[in-house]
């Protein structure tokens, strides 16, 4: 009950944050880069190395690739069809295709299965979420806005991205069976606990509803596919043509409900494609999301 109480609480911190006069308009840039330098390579530092590697572990990692080239298919055969501008197409592929598996998902993962379910959902955000925004995410953004990226640019941005070297140490440390002396883990434990609370700061501070957009219909459509469509193929998938149980395939179903990834909407910003309807698939899909990701619960656990 704590945890749940937690979002709330955060989120409304943020929210209130943003009338205080003397608070940094732009003051969860900073909370972003603790959660991105400190907090999530602390988390994975921690909790990576003590996972058991076995065949279960690909129902985690690959709900973000599923999710984005369904996403992609889907939005570019509708565009095609429809004759939508590239810049829209490339918007809602890269917000609806990418979930927010890390600033709300573990908060909300925390909240519905505790401390044990967070191991499962960093595979879900380090091998998928991250490396699908640094790699297909960024072509996508290049592709829709301008010409394709090239490999070099590309790996250039996943290597030296702080949870990315904090991942590949911490499966270094998996393969050959060794940990950190525990006091080291100790303070990674620490510092990776403060992951829940400081991103849901960010996303309160962040949460803005703005007037209706013109895309009102395609904001829509962006939401249903990534809060009710993307969770529905992953129960399909998981459920009936891969049947699975246990913690690892439960969190993965609920990582895959999550709202649109605030890093692929300032993606999509940051190349012109539809700023606007990036900023509200976020404002408005993380609220409404705490109420469909409770239902999907509810239903699936």
């Amino acid at each position: 009950m704590e945890n749940i109480l937690l979002i709330f609480i955060c989120l409304g911190i943020g929210i209130g944050l943003q009338r205080v006069s003397a608070f940094p308009k732009n003051g969860y840039v900073a909370l972003n880069q603790y959660v991105i330098y400190v907090a999530l390579p602390a988390m994975t530092l921690f909790y990576i190395p003590k996972i058991e590697l076995n065949a279960s572990l690909l129902y985690p990692v690959l709900v973000p690739w599923i999710g984005f080239l369904v996403a992609f298919l889907f939005f570019y055969g509708l565009g095609k069809l429809f004759h939508w501008p590239k810049k829209l197409i490339g918007a809602l592929i890269l917000t609806a295709g990418l979930g927010n598996t890390s600033f709300v998902g573990f908060p909300l993962v925390k909240a519905f299965f505790g401390e044990p379910g967070l191991k499962a959902a960093i595979l879900v955000d380090q091998p998928g979420t991250f490396v699908v925004l640094s790699t297909a995410g960024v072509f996508t953004a290049t592709f829709f806005s301008s010409g394709a990226p090239s490999l070099r640019s590309i790996l250039h941005k996943v290597a030296l991205f702080p949870p990315f070297i904090a991942f590949v140490i911490a499966v270094g440390l998996l393969i050959f069976h060794v940990d950190f002396p525990d006091s080291f883990q100790g303070v990674c434990k620490q510092l990776g606990a403060t992951v829940s609370a400081v991103a849901l700061l960010s996303v309160g501070l962040q949460l803005k509803l703005g007037e209706r957009s013109k895309h009102w219909g395609f904001l829509t459509l962006g939401l249903v596919f990534k809060l009710v469509l993307t969770p529905l193929l992953f129960v399909f998938l998981y459920r009936i043509v891969f049947p699975g149980s246990g913690l690892l395939v439960d969190v993965s179903l609920l990582e895959a409900a999550m709202p649109p990834m605030i890093s692929g909407a300032i993606l999509a910003s940051n190349y012109g494609l539809k700023p606007k309807l990036s900023n509200l698939m976020v404002g408005i899909g993380i609220p409404v999301s705490l109420i469909t990701v409770y239902l999907w619960y509810l239903l699936l656990i």
